[in-house]
């Protein structure tokens, strides 16, 4: 029997995105009959599950052709997505310039996400040029939009004075934004702050939200950095760090 969809299920993409989470597989053939009939916002994310293989075989340059068909119909989230195909190589060679281009046509148009890629891509020289004036004004413009990210590397421009005046309190303020809005880094820079002020109790909670949700890379750094705490308590985070990073490599 073959297997049918209601029309609804078509056109809903809050729906195809709720199935994503319940039913995969039905979901994918919920957004594959969407995108081929040109609705934008599953073509970006059939794009995202061919990226991902969720629900559908993984296809890189597949996926990357979906990005392009979307972003072609004005999806800022599909461009962004494109640039982040071509920086990391997904379906394509690899090439931070072509990245950049992508990045900066969605920055423009004001997507925040594309605001810290392109950010990125400037304060490390990839791509375009390095320069830190422009990634600091992407950031504070995505971290101004809500983008959690980009508020917690303003505020490390703004803690360090790196190429602006310092301004510790404003640095504070955004990494508590950053931290309230789920992001690991901030969390942990937002404990930081907090050990810094004798507020251990309320550090060490950030420091757990830090934990459970951040990756190797970030734990592999976090746990040298905690070694060398101030406060006791901080510093006996770093076994429970490196556990969690030892798990993560075991996978």
């Amino acid at each position: 029997m073959s297997f049918q969809l209601r029309r609804e299920e078509v056109l809903d993409v809050a729906q195809l995105s709720a199935m994503l989470e319940e039913s995969p597989a039905r979901a994918a053939q919920a957004i594959l009959l969407a995108a081929g009939q040109g609705i934008v916002e599953a073509q970006a994310l059939l794009g995202q599950i061919l990226l991902d293989g969720r629900g559908i075989a993984q296809d890189a340059p597949l996926a990357l052709r979906w990005f392009g068909i979307a972003a072609g119909q004005g999806h800022l989230m599909a461009r962004n997505m494109l640039g982040r195909c071509h920086e990391h190589g997904w379906g394509c060679v690899a090439d931070a310039a072509v990245a950049a281009r992508h990045y900066r046509i969605a920055a423009q148009n004001g997507l925040d996400w594309a605001m810290y890629n392109l950010a990125n891509l400037h304060a490390t020289g990839r791509g375009t040029t390095e320069n830190h004036a422009q990634a600091l004004a992407f950031y504070r413009q995505a971290a101004e939009s809500g983008h959690a990210k980009s508020m917690n590397l303003l505020g490390r421009y703004l803690e360090d004075g790196h190429h602006c005046p310092q301004d510790v309190p404003m640095a504070r303020h955004w990494y508590r934004l950053a931290a309230e809005g789920g992001d690991f880094r901030g969390q942990f820079s937002h404990a930081a702050m907090l050990a810094d002020e004798g507020r251990i109790e309320e550090a060490l909670g950030w420091l757990r939200k830090a934990l459970d949700a951040g990756n190797a890379n970030f734990l592999r750094v976090a746990s040298v950095s905690l070694l060398n705490a101030q406060h006791p308590e901080v510093r006996a985070m770093a076994d429970a760090y490196s556990l969690r990073l030892a798990e993560l490599d075991n996978r």
